[in-house]
């Protein structure tokens, strides 16, 4: 494999609501999928969508190719097509109005300063095997957080 795979998924219970993500993680070095997921209260589905990103890539070294495959539209563009022009504008949308999620697309901003990136938009809920699965691990997630586990 050259450089890493990154699977992504999050979900909300209500939008706001309770939402989860998950990640795979495979590529050089590791032993096997690296799996990951959290939750948090009061949240939306594009923040848990971004927060799966920004977590997969939080275990990627400087400098590593990554290809990043999700079902979120507004992720894949974001990071292909609308951040850098979110930037020349100072965070605001072409409309003027302010960039949603400002924090966290700050994040990945410096993630992608530190690896060469590529999204990859999938259909959801299209039997994708490691889609689904992220979906199952952000799920699983919403009901941790409900449980208070």
């Amino acid at each position: 494999m050259d450089g890493f795979e990154l699977f992504t998924d999050g979900a909300c219970s209500g939008n706001p609501g309770p939402g989860g993500w998950g990640f795979i993680l495979r590529g050089p070095g590791l032993e096997g999928d690296v799996e990951s997921s959290g939750g948090e209260s009061g949240t939306t589905n594009n923040r848990m969508e971004l927060t799966a990103i920004i977590r997969g890539l939080d275990r990627v070294p400087d400098g590593a190719r990554v290809r990043v495959t999700s079902d979120s539209e507004y992720c894949t563009r974001g990071l292909s097509e609308w951040l850098d022009g979110w930037k020349r504008r100072g965070w605001r949308k072409s409309d003027r109005s302010p960039v949603m999620n400002r924090d966290l697309w700050e994040q990945l901003d410096a993630h992608r300063a530190r690896v060469r990136l590529t999204a990859v938009w999938i259909r959801g809920h299209n039997e994708h095997p490691e889609n689904e699965r992220c979906d199952r691990l952000a799920v699983a997630a919403i009901d941790r957080l409900r449980r208070g586990a």
